[in-house]
C-alpha cells in the first residue's frame, strides 16, 4: 500500500475537497483519508481519464481516473464545447443510449442534460440498447455526434462514455485529441447540468424497425433460411442489452427455433452468473454451452454487455462443442460473405475487407484471391470505420472484423455489431447445413486452400499506476532490445508503430508506416510468424497477439498440424518471457 500521497495528487484531491462538488463526493474522498487509503487515492486521482480506442472508461467511484457525475460531465461540456466549434451556425444534434451495467441509465440522463443545458438537440433512447444501433441513429437522426454509456465487456465495476462523430464511427484524431484538449480546459465551474427538457426527446421501437430492417436487407438468400428455418440456435445476452434484438431480428429472417439461456436473460449489471461478461471468455459462454450440448444445437451465441462483440460455438469435426476464436469467426463470416454475394450475382467489382493489424492474415489472403481489396488499421473498430468513411460512394464495405470478437457488414452502422453479426452467422450456418456440411469442415477447408492460421492471445493484467509503469517498462524493454529468436525462428523485422516505422533487423534499413502512430509492436519471423505485443487503451493490461502458420494438405492432417502449432506457440510465448 501506498504509504503517502505524491504533492501532485495531494493538490488534486484538495481541489475536489474544496471545489463545487456534491457533499456525498466529498465525504467518500474523505473518508478514504482518514482510513490512509492513499493506494486508492492515487489510483482515484493520478490522472485523467482520457479518449482510447473505446473512448471513455474506467472504474466508478470518486475521483478524477473514475467515472462518475463530473467525469463524464467535464467530457461531455468538452465535447459541447467542440462540436460548437466544429459545426458553426448549425442547429446541433446528439444521441445517446445505455447498456445494461449499473449506473448506465443515470449516467446518460446525466449526459442527456449537460447536452440539453448546451442548446444542443438530444434524442435519448428511451431504454437500454445496442451501441450499434446508437451508431446507426447518429446517421439516421442526422446528428453530428453521439454517446453511448457502456463500458462494454469489462468487470462489473466499471463504466464508460464512448463518444461518436457525424459519420457515426467512434471519434477519431484529429478529433478525439481536440476533444480531450477541450475537456482538459473544463472546470467543475464550467460544467452545465441542469439541461433544458424542451431540447431532449425520447426515442425507441421506431427506431429498433428501421435498424432491424437494414441488417435484414443484407441476407443473401431468405430461400436457404426457409429450408433451414428449423436451424437449432442456442443464445445468450449475458445479462446485456442485445437481449432486445438479437432474438426479434432471428425471428424476423425466419429462424423458429431459437433458444435463450435463460438464466442470463435478464439485463443486470452486476452480471450474476458470469465473472466476466466476456465471450471472449470460455466461462462466460459455459451455460450456454451446456443448453446447447443438452438441445443437440447446431449454433451456440453469445454478446457481451452492449451487444457489439458475439463469440460462437460449433461442433467441430469429431462432433464436439467447441468455441471459435474471433479470427476463426472473422473466417469464416468473410468467407462467407464472399460466397454467398457471388452465388446470388452481387459481386459489382468495386468491394473490400478493413481489418486491424493484429487480427489473422488469413482475411487479407480470402479476400485477395477473391479479387477483393484489403485495409488494415490500428486496433480499434473507430479506424474501420474511418476507411469506410473515405471509402464511401467509391468503394463498398463488404465487411471486416477485428480478433477481439468484433465484426461488421454493410455501411449503415460505424461501429462492431453484434445483432448484425449474430443475423450473419445463423445465415451462414443456414448455408452450410443447406450445402450438407457442417461450418467447422468449411473451416477446415478454408486451411487446406490457404494454409493453417493458429493464433492466440495473451493478456497480462496490470491495475493501478504501479501496473501502467510496468507495462510502460515492458514496452520499452521489447524496443531496446527486441528478442532475436522466437519459437526456434529468427525474428527478422520489427515494426513500431509509435515510432511509424518497419526495421529490418538483419540490415538495419527502416521504412515509413503509413497510419496513425500508436503503442503496438510487432515481430515478424523469419517462418512468417507474427507476434504483437499491445498494451491496451480500454483496460489495465497488455496484450499479446500471436499467429503462427504452416501448410495443411488434408482435413486428416487438421489434428496433428494443430498440435504441432500449439507446441511452436506455446515456445513462443515461453521465448517472451510473459
Amino acid at each position: 500500500m501506498t504509504s503517502q500521497l505524491s504533492p501532485e495528487i495531494k493538490n488534486k484531491v484538495n481541489q475536489w475537497l474544496e471545489g463545487s462538488y456534491d457533499a456525498a463526493t466529498k465525504a467518500s474522498i474523505q473518508a478514504l483519508l482518514d482510513a490512509q487509503n492513499y493506494t486508492e487515492l492515487t489510483d482515484a486521482f493520478y490522472q485523467d481519464l482520457a479518449f482510447g480506442t473505446g473512448g471513455l472508461r474506467g472504474v466508478m467511484g470518486v475521483g478524477s481516473n473514475r467515472v462518475n457525475r463530473y467525469t463524464l460531465g467535464a467530457a461531455t461540456q468538452g465535447l459541447s464545447n467542440y462540436l460548437k466549434q466544429s459545426f458553426p451556425d448549425t442547429a446541433l444534434k446528439v444521441a445517446i443510449a445505455h447498456d445494461s451495467r449499473n449506473r448506465s441509465k443515470e449516467f446518460a440522463r446525466i449526459t442527456a442534460e449537460v447536452f440539453a443545458a448546451n442548446d444542443i438537440y438530444v434524442y435519448l433512447f428511451d431504454d437500454l440498447r445496442p451501441t450499434p444501433e446508437l451508431s446507426f441513429a447518429i446517421r439516421e437522426l442526422g446528428c453530428q455526434s453521439g454517446v453511448v454509456i457502456t463500458a462494454s465487456h469489462n468487470p462489473k465495476e466499471y463504466n464508460g462514455y464512448k463518444a461518436y462523430w457525424v459519420d457515426g464511427g467512434q471519434i477519431v484524431a484529429p478529433h478525439d485529441k481536440n476533444v480531450i484538449s477541450e475537456v482538459n480546459k473544463v472546470a467543475v465551474d464550467d460544467i452545465k447540468f441542469d439541461g433544458k427538457p424542451e431540447n431532449i426527446e425520447m426515442i425507441g421501437a421506431a427506431m429498433d424497425e428501421k435498424y432491424l430492417a437494414q441488417i435484414q436487407a443484407l441476407s443473401f438468400s431468405p430461400e436457404v433460411i426457409k429450408r433451414q428455418k428449423d436451424l437449432k440456435i442456442v443464445f445468450t445476452p449475458i445479462h446485456g442489452t442485445s437481449v432486445t434484438l438479437v432474438p426479434q431480428i432471428l425471428q424476423q429472417m425466419g429462424f423458429e427455433n431459437v433458444h435463450i439461456v435463460e438464466e442470463q436473460a435478464l439485463p443486470d449489471g452486476n452480471f450474476p452468473t458470469v465473472l466476466y461478461p466476456n465471450p471472449e471468455e470460455a466461462e462466460a459462454l459455459s451455460m450456454g454451452l451446456a443448453k446447447a450440448k443438452e438441445l443437440d444445437a447446431d449454433l451456440l451465441m453469445g454478446t457481451d454487455p452492449d451487444a457489439d462483440r458475439v463469440g460462437i460455438a460449433l461442433k467441430n469435426h469429431h462432433g464436439e462443442w467447441q468455441l471459435l476464436n474471433g479470427n476463426q469467426t472473422a473466417t469464416l463470416l468473410i468467407n462467407h460473405l464472399i460466397q454467398a454475394r457471388k452465388k446470388a450475382g452481387k459481386m459489382q467489382g468495386n468491394e473490400y475487407i478493413a481489418k486491424t493489424i493484429v487480427t489473422t492474415n488469413l482475411l487479407d489472403e480470402i479476400a485477395l484471391k477473391n479479387g477483393l481489396e484489403v485495409f488494415n488499421t490500428l486496433t480499434g473498430f473507430k479506424y474501420i470505420a474511418e476507411v469506410i468513411r473515405e471509402n464511401e460512394g467509391k468503394k463498398y464495405f463488404l465487411g471486416g472484423g477485428e480478433e477481439s470478437y468484433g465484426y461488421l457488414a454493410g455501411e449503415f452502422v460505424r461501429d462492431k455489431d453484434a445483432i448484425l453479426a449474430c443475423a450473419l452467422i445463423a445465415e451462414m450456418v443456414a448455408f452450410a447445413k443447406d450445402e450438407g456440411r457442417s461450418p467447422f469442415e468449411k473451416l477446415i477447408d478454408i486451411y487446406t486452400e490457404y494454409g493453417y492460421y493458429y493464433e492466440t492471445l495473451i493478456s497480462l493484467t496490470r491495475k493501478g499506476k504501479a501496473g501502467a509503469d510496468e507495462i510502460k517498462a515492458m514496452m520499452q524493454g521489447f524496443r531496446d532490445a527486441p528478442p532475436k529468436m522466437l519459437g526456434g525462428s529468427a525474428v527478422v523485422q520489427l515494426a513500431d508503430y509509435n515510432a511509424s516505422e518497419m526495421t529490418d533487423l538483419r540490415t538495419g534499413e527502416k521504412t515509413p508506416i503509413d497510419l496513425e502512430t500508436s503503442n503496438v509492436l510487432q515481430f515478424f519471423l523469419e517462418d512468417g510468424s507474427k507476434v504483437s505485443a499491445r498494451p491496451s487503451g480500454t483496460e489495465p493490461k497488455i496484450k499479446f497477439y500471436v499467429s503462427v502458420k504452416t501448410p495443411l494438405n488434408s482435413r486428416a492432417e487438421y489434428d496433428a498440424t494443430e498440435a504441432k502449432m500449439k507446441e511452436k506457440v506455446a515456445q513462443i510465448v515461453k521465448d517472451l518471457g510473459v
